[in-house]
């Protein structure tokens, strides 16, 4: 069976959901027609909290607010002020993307169980606001809101307006999917877990949450504008808190990590509600809310048997017709498939070894199954580098102090790295490493002590403002998304080298930029030796591969500084060979390298230089030959002078 590359897919997915739309209405009788009019309006708001919830990780119970807050907007400004329901929108659209960024900048601070109990109470204060304000009509609420118009065409029909909301919700499906097939969405599925990750390579976690709960706000603002057109009269019942919590429901039955499960999900509990409305009332013999019994069951049926919610059964039932995503090549120049193990440039099978012993060649490099066309990329730009001022190291370690509590992790450390060497930094297991190397990355504030980069302190900023000055890491326990393929997250390590924003991404106006940051991210896994991986799930390489992956994407922000926390460990002898020759290579280069290991002859071998630490102070620092003779190493670390 022929497969259909994912840009194809989306195509053909988006000309079947308009088709299906078009002709939805003629085939089933008017009721089922007002019941899609509420299914897309939930589903928009369904869709906010898959990006937000599912996604990101950052849960959030008072969704039903911002969809009140886009209701009574233009409510009011219909009403008593007698706007024109079409010129309210932007203005609801503002107003739900301001109290967002107010909303998600006090709440998205917070952590654990604290996030959720703060998105119910700004949920439940400002569902009593609509009930209490006489403005708004308190709990009576407000009637004779103007229905939509499109010229001559009035839309009190529920066919009408059955079009208008779906197309909206087609666009807002699409203008999701651009955003989670970017560099932006790479970076939102890794602050679930991986957001130190994502800071190491420069970009904010914290204004990402409240670009995405803005984003989230907007659709449920969007679907709040709506549904007062479309229904005529609000009050506060619909934006309730148990209303909030019903959305977050149909996100996680739907499959919180697709953006088609936000569909799935408001058409099955909306359906199911119905259903089970008619046939318990019929069976208890009165009106009541037996519904929630039930959903209670299915969510405790669904945490057990489907977690991830109902989209990823569905995807796997469709998988044999459109096809796997695991079988993309990178491809050279003119854009053929290349095997896995044959050359990237040139007759040669690629190697660490290979590439690194030579300046690395800018080819253009195009995927093959990215869903965009399969041309030449040009290249992303360099980084522009940090230079030292003439006579002073690039990295300089000042009398550092670090405490936590009563434990001193670092004790008045002092070295120096210079352009261009490889510096290693070893010493027993709890000797400081780790905390030197997150001191450095601004993941840590020394306790005293001052650390320097190209002559500029770094004491005060952030790991991703220390990111941007030419730095970019590995990490001692590894820190992939293992979901995502290979070569998705070596271009995390890009992130500073494209500039699209948000906006611009949903809207899929990043079409080149992705294209070349994707190949620069293919250039890198050749780089280090992993071609024919690419489409692999990173958490299905073993451990040794997975360092070599982060390896990859750090050489991706094209640093002037490399940090490597034990990048030899799980590696078989023949691959710390390769990785060797590679960092030689990069320093050949110009790239400086500090780096902790525990394999001794991989260290004695590779480095320029040596500091040893223990117990968080200092003891030793020189060439490796010298490290090697020293008797107070030798007794502290290397066995003893036997």
């Amino acid at each position: 069976m022929m497969r259909i590359a994912p840009g194809t897919r989306r195509l053909l997915g988006i000309v079947a959901g308009i088709v299906v739309v078009a002709v939805l209405p003629r085939l089933v009788p008017e009721y089922a027609v007002t019941l899609l009019d509420y299914i897309g309006l939930y589903t928009l708001v369904a869709l906010g909290l898959v990006l937000l919830t599912g996604v990101a990780g950052q849960t959030s119970f008072g969704q039903a607010a911002f969809v009140g807050i886009g209701a009574y907007t233009s409510a009011v400004l219909t009403t008593q002020l007698g706007y024109s329901p079409w010129l309210t929108l932007p203005i609801v659209l503002l107003l739900a993307g301001v109290l967002a960024w107010i909303v998600g900048s006090i709440t998205l601070r917070m952590s654990g169980h604290y996030l959720p109990l703060g998105t119910i109470a700004w949920g439940i204060s400002l569902f009593y606001l609509f009930g209490t304000l006489p403005a708004l009509g308190g709990f009576g609420g407000i009637s004779d809101i103007p229905s939509l118009a499109i010229g001559p065409l009035e839309l009190r029909d529920v066919g009408h307006f059955y079009y208008l909301i779906w197309t909206l919700v087609i666009a807002a499906l699409w203008a999701s999917a651009n955003l989670l097939d970017s560099r932006i969405g790479r970076a939102v599925r890794a602050l679930k877990a991986r957001a130190v990750m994502v800071e190491s390579f420069g970009v904010d976690p914290a204004r990402l949450r409240i670009q995405v709960f803005m984003f989230a706000a907007l659709l449920a603002g969007l679907s709040g504008w709506l549904y007062a057109h479309m229904q005529r009269f609000i009050n506060p019942t619909p934006f309730s808190l148990n209303v909030g919590i019903e959305y977050l429901f149909m996100a996680v039955v739907g499959g919180s990590g697709s953006v088609l499960g936000a569909v799935l999900g408001a058409f099955g509990v909306t359906a199911l509600k119905e259903v089970l409305q008619s046939l318990l009332q019929r069976f208890a013999g009165e009106s009541g809310p037996y519904e929630l019994i039930v959903f209670g069951i299915a969510i405790v049926l669904m945490l057990q048997y489907a977690r991830n919610g109902l989209w990823p059964l569905a995807a796997r039932a469709l998988a044999p017709l459109l096809g796997s995503n695991r079988t993309a090549a990178i491809t050279a120049g003119g854009g053929q498939p290349t095997a896995p193990g044959a050359a990237v440039d040139g007759g040669q099978r690629t190697t660490p070894a290979t590439v690194a012993n030579a300046e690395q060649r800018q080819a253009p490099v195009a995927l093959a199954d990215t869903g965009r066309p399969t041309v030449p990329a040009a290249a992303l730009e360099r980084r522009p580098k940090a230079d030292p001022p003439p006579g002073e190291p690039l990295l300089a370690i000042d009398d550092v102090v670090k405490r936590f509590g009563g434990l001193v992790a670092t004790n008045h450390v002092t070295f120096a790295i210079r352009p261009g060497e490889i510096l290693g930094l070893i010493g027993p297991n709890g000797a400081g490493k780790s905390t030197m190397f997150n001191l450095i990355s601004g993941h840590l504030a020394p306790t005293a002590g001052q650390i320097r980069f190209a002559g500029r302190p770094l004491a005060g900023l952030l790991p991703a403002q220390i990111a941007r000055l030419g730095m970019a890491r590995s990490f001692q326990h590894v820190k992939l998304i293992g979901q995502m393929s290979v070569i998705e997250n070596v271009a995390i390590g890009a992130s500073l080298r494209a500039h699209k924003g948000f906006v611009a991404t949903c809207l899929g106006l990043d079409s080149a930029e992705e294209d070349a940051l994707m190949a620069e991210a293919g250039r890198q896994v050749a780089r280090v030796g992993l071609t024919g991986h690419e489409w692999d799930a990173a958490a299905s390489l073993p451990l040794g591969k997975q360092r070599v992956v982060e390896i990859a994407r750090a050489l991706c922000a094209d640093p002037t500084l490399l940090l490597l926390d034990e990048p030899a460990a799980g590696l078989r002898f023949q691959e710390k060979q390769e990785l060797a020759r590679l960092l030689r290579g990069l320093r050949d280069q110009g790239m400086t390298v500090l780096l902790v290991e525990h394999d001794m002859d991989f260290v004695m071998s590779l480095t320029d230089r040596l500091v040893v630490l223990r117990f968080g102070e200092k003891l030793a620092e020189g060439p490796p030959i010298e490290i090697q003779r020293n008797p107070a190493v030798l007794e502290a670390y290397l066995g003893g002078v036997e």
